[in-house]
């Protein structure tokens, strides 16, 4: 029996998610459509009676207080016309299927299968095409969701597998490997280094075999560009990573860095007794082709990498970072093939906040970045950090003997070829040729999961942890049984239906999914701490001791793969890189005499503009352990620097977290670029009460081509730029993630991004309390602006909104920047700045507005005060330049002397002071006002755009 269960707003009260759809359809400019409605349809599938239904209805679906319900009896089909019903494809995983399941045996009722969906019913006079394109806009993706019609069916049944080892032939001939090399995503090189493994073996490599190479070589999963070897301008790098960034962090040799460059994240001490461990991941590709799902697995994915980390850590914190095309492109210059830009960010949006939400994290940093080069290729970077004791900080090993044991969710064909598809350009064609490559996440069986690994954690249960990520079990599998050898059983792997070949399973990157190397003394206790949380755990195979791995289905040999080939046969890439300065048109429009409306403008632009939008949907102050949030100031929407996190709640230590982020520069000079971005997350960290003391960084670099010449000596600038400055700061490197590839070909055009580095920064203080935020506190209070102001705004904010971009992207000093941070950081260890905040987009006029309008008191500025070599003569570019290394700090009057005294070595200014006046007033360098605006019309113009 079928039962349709339609959920609705109670009558009189407001739908909300009808009133949301119908400001998106004003968003699109279609006139016609006056109303809008949301129902949200369930089916249920079991051998039950309609008063069964109307209990679930009653009791697991509909909120008594503010939904209503209605069933209908099987066969009743969606109406025509002005309504559409919204499901997922067959296959495809839909998160809400095991609660309802789960919710019906606890009532008491066995359901067979439940599905959900969506009705949307809109109102008005429009027309057929107007309702298509409000459908394929708005409410459906066509890779995960389909609009239901007389022809579809819900409760489909998948066909059984019938095995039958798949061998391929690999002739001889460069054309014929490199159509091998096609169909497994290969390079030639590497269908040639397996022709010959397998001619030494005298035998045909099976399809799983093949699959296991293209995945464990993919560039997702080994980084094969940032491992080759360079010829870059007649110097040879042989390993970029490992003579840039890793060489960097070797080099300070921090004892207080514990993991770096070895685990799923990177881990440093907390105090003593607990490590903090931190990842930032990206998921670009996935959320090009589904917003929701790629940006919610983004999420997963990275929270599943600190629980993969050492012998697994409590996530504490999240951050994200998302850049994406601007939302108000028309939609005549939307590529072909690619979805609106403001659809991408709502989705990203929603697929992060939903995931972290429900698993209890608080997301506490981030930033939101817009160019329209990013329509067709959206960056969408997740980070987590956890804690764990510190016996548990660094990665186990098992022992020949262990259980593999599979636990969390079920495999199915969602993200098969996901690490494949994401090391590869985007194109008009993705969305076709992507159904099987985007994940489904369901948070809930992660946080299940989450809580069942750490009690098993306690009790030393497993010997070995990691997440099965890109490339499924193959990397995971592989991966940790390189010292060993392994034997896995795919036929015992728990599948989500029937149908699912040997190699698909294998291959599979379905979400919330662990492996473990369990002794198997301890598996039993494992199975009931399990069983205890919801969870589902098998062992699949065993860890060897012959270094080989081996899979079997039906006791039938399907994979027979030696560790060493699979780990050290891969051949290293011999590229070229070339580097030519940039050189740009220089401004030639003269200083106005007023710089109000170009401060208007600034606040409004897209990249400086408030976010508040986006962070209010995220959840920052659960687990209670939030000392700084996202947002500060007296209404608590002012923009800060950084958060702090206490977790441990009877500590008074805190994590510090804060990100840097401009690739606006890297038009100009990657190595720029890449050194203002550290410089940035520095700065932020210790805008916010933090120091250099215990700071370490994660990078992140996304790239277009790894093909042109030019593209890559970009890549080595920016690396070379992350080594110096490390080495400059004392600040390690303990972890990382490159995606490359990052560009989109519709027809003979390629649009590449925008080169894109984020760094993350993550210290310990020893103190929380002594957090700083950003927001004006005291009229009167002395305003200070430490660091040097130069003429550098190539790439500012400034230039792009006259039309320019430049040459003189600002550089970063590190000597002088490391001593006025030190000194910085000892004054506000001493409780002498009263809000500090870091310059960056938008230089001082924008910082200054800022924290003017978060503290809701005025200033009054001299820009003759301004620290700056004696060569700027002009009001707009001291006020909007965007050198590095500088911030403002308020300080009270009878702490001026202490605070000058601490910072006498430094460049430092009296700029001005704080007022109650709810005004900003800037005087120029010929003493008349520049500015003079009020707070509310500044802080209109930074909110207006996103107030969504």
């Amino acid at each position: 029996m079928i039962y349709r269960i339609e959920v609705m707003p109670a009558p009189g009260l407001p739908d909300r998610r009808g009133a949301a759809l119908l400001k998106d359809i004003a968003d699109l400019n279609l006139s016609g459509v006056n109303s809008a409605r949301v129902v949200e349809v369930y089916w249920l599938k079991g051998n039950i009676d309609r008063a069964a239904a109307e209990t679930i209805a009653r009791e697991a679906l509909t909120d008594p207080v503010t939904e209503t319900f209605r069933i209908d009896e099987p066969g009743e089909k969606t109406t025509a016309g002005r309504a559409v019903l919204v499901a997922h494809n067959p296959g495809v995983t839909d998160p809400v299927e095991e609660t309802i399941l789960k919710a019906a045996a606890d009532l008491g009722i066995a359901l067979e299968a439940a599905r959900t969906g969506r009705l949307y019913l809109l109102g008005g006079s429009f027309s057929r095409p107007t309702l298509d394109l409000v459908t394929n806009r708005l409410l459906l993706n066509p890779i995960v969701q389909h609009a239901v019609n007389e022809q579809s069916v819900i409760f489909g049944e998948n066909p059984a597998y019938h095995f039958q080892l798949r061998q391929i032939d690999l002739p001889d001939g460069d054309a014929a490997l490199c159509d091998v090399g096609k169909l497994f995503c290969l390079s030639p090189d590497e269908v040639r280094a397996a022709a010959e493994y397998y001619a030494k073996a005298g035998r045909k490599p099976t399809d799983v075999e093949l699959e296991t190479l293209a995945q464990s070589w993919s560039e997702h999963c080994v980084h094969k560009t940032f491992k080759a070897r360079y010829d870059f301008d007649g110097q040879v790098i042989d390993n970029l990573l490992k003579t840039t960034i890793a060489r960097a962090t070797n080099q300070l040799d921090k004892d207080w860095c514990l993991s770096v460059f070895v685990d799923n994240s990177g881990v440093i001490d907390f105090d003593g007794e607990n490590a903090v461990c931190f990842k930032v991941e990206t998921h670009n590709h996935p959320s090009a082709v589904e917003p929701y799902g790629g940006a919610a697995t983004g999420l997963g994915g990275v929270i599943r990498d600190v629980l993969g980390t050492g012998l697994a850590a409590r996530p504490i914190f999240n951050t994200d970072v998302f850049c994406f095309g601007e939302p108000d492109m028309a939609d005549e210059e939307l590529p072909p093939g690619t979805l609106h830009p403001r659809r991408v960010f709502k989705g990203v949006r929603s697929g992060v906040a939903d995931y972290g939400n429900r698993m209890g994290i608080p997301t506490v940093n981030g930033a939101v970045l817009f160019d329209n080069r990013y329509t067709g290729n959206p960056l969408v970077f997740c980070g987590t950090a956890g804690i764990m004791p510190a016996w548990a900080a660094r990665p186990g090993r098992q022992s020949p003997g262990d259980l593999i044991v599979l636990m969390g969710g079920r495999t199915g064909r969602d993200g098969i070829h996901g690490v494949t598809f994401s090391s590869e350009e985007l194109s008009d064609k993705s969305n076709e040729q992507s159904f099987s490559s985007v994940q489904i996440g369901n948070p809930i069986v992660e946080k299940r999961m989450t809580e069942a690994i750490l009690k098993a954690r306690d009790e030393r249960l497993f010997t070995r942890i990691t997440d099965v990520g890109g490339g499924g079990l193959s990397s995971a599998v592989g991966e940790m049984g390189e010292s060993t050898g392994a034997k896995v059983y795919l036929d015992r792997v728990p599948l989500k239906y029937s149908g699912l070949s040997y190699a698909e399973i294998w291959i599979s990157e379905s979400q919330e999914r662990m492996v473990l190397a369990v002794p198997p003394q301890n598996f039993d206790r494992l199975l009931e701490i399990c069983r205890g949380e919801g969870v589902e755990a098998t062992a699949i195979g065993e860890f060897t001791s012959d270094k080989k791995l081996k899979l079997y289905y039906d006791e039938n040999l399907v994979c027979d793969l030696d560790m060493e080939f699979l780990h050290g046969g891969r051949p290293q890439l011999e590229l070229r890189a070339s580097y030519k300065a940039a050189a740009f048109p220089e401004p030639t429009f003269p200083c106005p005499a007023r710089l109000d409306d170009d401060l208007l403008r600034l606040l409004s632009r897209w990249n400086t503009c408030a976010k508040e939008w986006v962070i209010r949907q995220y959840d920052h102050e659960v687990q209670g352990g939030s000392v700084l949030k996202p947002l500060v100031g007296h209404n608590s929407d002012g923009p800060g620097d950084a958060a702090v996190i206490r977790p441990v709640l009877d500590s008074g230590r805190g994590v510090i977290v804060a990100c840097g982020i401009n690739p606006a520069y890297s038009e100009i000079d990657t190595y720029r670029m890449a050194a203002s971005a550290i410089d940035e997350a520095v700065r932020n960290t210790v805008a916010a009460g933090g120091s250099l003391g215990r700071l370490a960084l994660l990078d992140n670099f996304c790239w277009g081509s790894v093909k042109d010449e030019q593209s890559l000596g970009a890549l080595v600038r920016a690396a070379q730029a992350c080594a110096d400055l490390s080495l400059a700061y004392g600040t390690p490197f303990i972890s990382g993630k490159d995606s490359l590839n990052n560009q989109f070909r519709v027809g003979d055009r390629v649009v590449s991004i925008p080169h894109t580095l984020l760094v993350s920064a993550i210290g310990i203080m020893p103190d929380a309390e002594r957090a700083v935020t950003m927001d004006f506190k005291g009229e009167g209070n002395l305003i200070y602006l430490v660091g040097e102001t130069k003429a550098e705004l190539g790439g500012s904010a400034y230039y792009a909104a006259h039309g320019f971009i430049g040459n003189s992207a600002p550089a970063v000093a590190p000597a002088p920047a490391k001593a006025s941070y030190q000194r910085l950081s000892a004054a506000t260890a001493r409780g002498l700045a009263r809000a500090c905040h870091d310059l960056s987009e938008g230089g001082l006029g924008v910082a200054l507005a800022e924290m003017a309008f978060a503290g809701g008191l005025g200033a009054r500025i001299n820009l003759s005060r301004v620290p700056q070599p004696g060569d700027i003569i002009r009001d707009d570019y001291l006020l909007f330049s965007e050198s590095n290394s500088r911030l403002l700090v308020e300080v009270a009057p009878a702490d001026r002397a202490d605070f000058e005294l601490i910072m006498e070595s430094s460049a430092f200014g009296l700029i001005g002071e704080v007022t109650s006046s709810p005004r900003l007033k800037v005087q120029g360098l010929n003493g008349s006002l520049v500015i003079d605006q009020p707070l509310t019309e500044l802080k209109n113009a930074w909110q207006r755009p996103l107030k969504w």
